[in-house]
Order: C-alpha cells, then sequence, then structure tokens
C-alpha cells in the first residue's frame, strides 16, 4: 500500500510540475490552483508513505515519477524536443525507479 502512495504522489507530482508551467509565474489562476492542490496531494502521500518505507528508495521513486512523467507529458503534448537520448535516458530512469522499487523494504 505505502509504495502505491509514492506511486499516486510521483503522477501528482508530474501535475504540479505541468500546472507550474501552465501558471506562467503564477499569473493564471485555474493552473495555479491545480499546481497547489497537485503539490499539496503529491507531499501529502508521501508524507503517509514515508511512515512505512525509507526515505532514499521512496524519495528516489517519487521524484524519478515525476520526472519521467513530466518529460514524457513535455513531449506528448506541450511540444518539447523528442530526441533518442531524451526516450532512452528517460527509460533508463523508469528502469532505475522499478529497481529502487523492487529493493526497497518496508518496516
Amino acid at each position: 500500500m505505502a509504495w502505491l502512495l509514492v506511486i499516486v504522489a510521483g503522477l501528482l507530482e508530474t501535475g504540479f510540475a505541468v500546472c507550474l508551467k501552465l501558471s506562467h509565474g503564477f499569473t493564471r489562476i485555474w493552473p495555479t490552483i491545480a499546481f497547489a492542490s497537485f503539490a499539496l496531494g503529491s507531499f501529502g502521500l508521501l508524507t503517509l508513505a514515508l511512515r512505512k518505507l525509507d526515505i532514499g528508495p521512496a524519495y528516489a521513486v517519487w521524484t524519478g515519477i515525476g520526472a519521467a512523467g513530466t518529460a514524457i507529458y513535455g513531449m506528448a503534448f506541450l511540444g518539447d524536443m523528442v530526441s533518442v537520448l531524451k526516450i532512452v535516458s528517460i527509460s533508463l530512469v523508469i528502469a532505475g525507479v522499478i529497481g529502487l522499487q523492487l529493493s526497497g523494504s518496508a518496516h
């Protein structure tokens, strides 16, 4: 259950990163509200998960999901540059996230 919280928190991290860009420096109200909601949800779920998980693997999985998700979203929907190196690098991040999740121990 704790790992599921980390995964959802990582997806919410993607949401808050995207909304941060869309807020244009907090000048657009709805993306700013969405950013705050996603950020609070992400940090809240990570906090709950850390009651049961080691900090290193949990934090790495959270940031890895957020980073990979944000990069993928940017390429798919925001016109970010797509390259073979970027796709390979994102794949390596995802592989690292999976490896860390598998290595993490619950208390």
